[in-house]
């Protein structure tokens, strides 16, 4: 047997808090989690967005039913099988969509990218080999991908602020998965703030409003 790949034109959805008519001085990239869908996500982010200020929330291209064989749809961004395949269609899906909106948008923005969950490694393992500058990156109940090549995010981040959000009833991420966070920042050696919430695996819009009017 033998395995092989093919290229071809491929389309994917995102979703906006608004048309960019004048330009906005904050362009915020936000990456849903596994299972949910990206214009569900972003409506969380509606009450924060105005002329100023546009969200942005590319969706993961895996669709499945979160139940069953029918019922409701969600998305992710990757799974085991043909992981690489995956990542690498993520990187230049998400290229391409922030290329396009950067073009419109004179002069540039500046850039912040928030991830929920499973959006948070993918949001890391993207931006840090992208080519635009991130002002601001939040991790929300996730971390940094696991495999992103060191060095380079290293470079890449040395002038963002980075932060680690968590939830104090998270029950999903695991004291195993924080440890290995924290040895990956440590060898990041980037400055990394942490903030907590009252709550689970879910955003907290006060905490999520407070950090997005003080980037």
């Amino acid at each position: 047997m033998i395995r092989s790949t093919q290229s071809f034109s491929f389309e994917a959805s995102y979703f906006l808090s608004h048309e960019p008519i004048s330009n906005p001085q904050d362009l915020w990239v936000v990456f849903h989690g596994y299972g949910q869908l990206a214009e569900f996500f972003l409506r969380k982010f509606m009450p924060l967005a105005n002329s100023q200020r546009l969200f942005l929330a590319p969706e993961g291209t895996n669709y499945f039913y979160l139940q069953d064989f029918k019922g409701r749809v969600g998305a992710n961004w990757m799974t085991r099988y043909e992981r690489e395949l995956a990542i690498a269609n993520n990187h230049r899906y998400l290229d391409k969509l922030l290329d396009t909106y950067l073009q419109k948008i004179d002069p540039k923005p500046r850039i912040h990218v928030l991830g929920f969950s499973q959006g948070a490694a993918t949001a890391t393992r993207w931006a840090s080999r992208w080519d635009e500058k991130i002002t601001s990156l939040i991790l929300w109940a996730g971390g940094f991908a696991e495999d992103m090549v060191l060095d380079v995010a290293r470079e890449k981040f040395e002038n963002t602020q980075i932060s680690m959000v968590l939830g104090k009833e998270d029950k999903i991420i695991t004291p195993e998965s924080l440890e290995r966070q924290k040895v990956l920042i440590q060898t990041l050696g980037n400055p990394v703030e942490q903030l907590e919430f009252d709550g689970a695996h879910e955003l907290n819009f006060d905490l999520l409003r407070k950090i997005v009017e003080n980037a």
